[in-house]
């Protein structure tokens, strides 16, 4: 018989485990049961720990805000604008790590506080360069809103890095609309080079923060 001791299950390790299986069967393959097969133990021992699957996810979530926080630092005497761009690359970098990862994100609810101190430095600079509190928020959530909207449409065309979807091959896209040239070549620009993307729509997200309250 062995004498080998598992570690104690607790939420922290069940959302790890939750999270390899989320890059091999992304969100709709995501199972308890299957997480409770892969930690050995039967399926109700689960709900101890989460009373159904959206709890299970806003602690996933909370652990992908953990480990994005662990490497993203904000600097306290930045401008407010690289604020914005360190919290929203951040984020960006964080979602793409995992397999569905932005829809994993999107609507859920943080479990604890482990948020708060960046969020606290953040509204501290946004405050500083002349933000109200309420503008400061309203930036901050808008800033967030698009970056996951963007990895949501990004992981839609791209599951995985360098997977397309099937349909989205962009010389076909072309032929079918040929008829239509514009939006023919404009394909090019809606279907790749994510990267670029989100830079240039987060500096028209930006520019529109400063002009709309008008802080430089």
């Amino acid at each position: 018989m062995s004498t080998e001791r598992r570690a104690p299950l607790d939420r922290r390790r069940v959302a790890d485990t939750a999270l390899r299986l989320l890059n091999e069967a992304g969100l709709e393959g995501l199972t308890l049961r299957a997480i409770a097969k892969e930690l050995d133990v039967k399926a109700p021992a689960l709900y101890w720990h989460f009373k159904d699957k959206q709890a299970l996810l806003d602690e996933m979530a909370t652990e992908m805000y953990r480990r994005m926080a662990a490497v993203t630092r904000l600097d306290p005497a930045g401008t407010w604008q690289d604020a914005l761009r360190t919290v929203s690359g951040g984020l960006r970098t964080a979602l793409l790590g995992y397999r569905d990862g932005a829809r994993v994100y999107s609507g859920s609810r943080f479990t604890g506080t482990d948020h708060a101190p960046q969020q606290e430095t953040y509204l501290g600079i946004m405050t500083a360069a002349g933000f109200t509190l309420t503008q400061a928020a309203q930036a901050g959530m808008t800033t967030n809103a698009f970056t996951i909207g963007l990895v949501i449409e990004e992981q839609g065309v791209e599951p995985l890095p360098g997977h397309r979807r099937e349909g989205y091959d962009l010389d076909e896209r072309a032929r079918m609309l040929a008829d239509f040239p514009l939006s023919a070549a404009a394909g090019r620009d809606l279907f790749t080079d994510y990267d670029h993307q989100f830079d240039e729509g987060l500096e028209l997200v930006i520019t529109g923060i400063g002009s709309r309250y008008k802080i430089t």
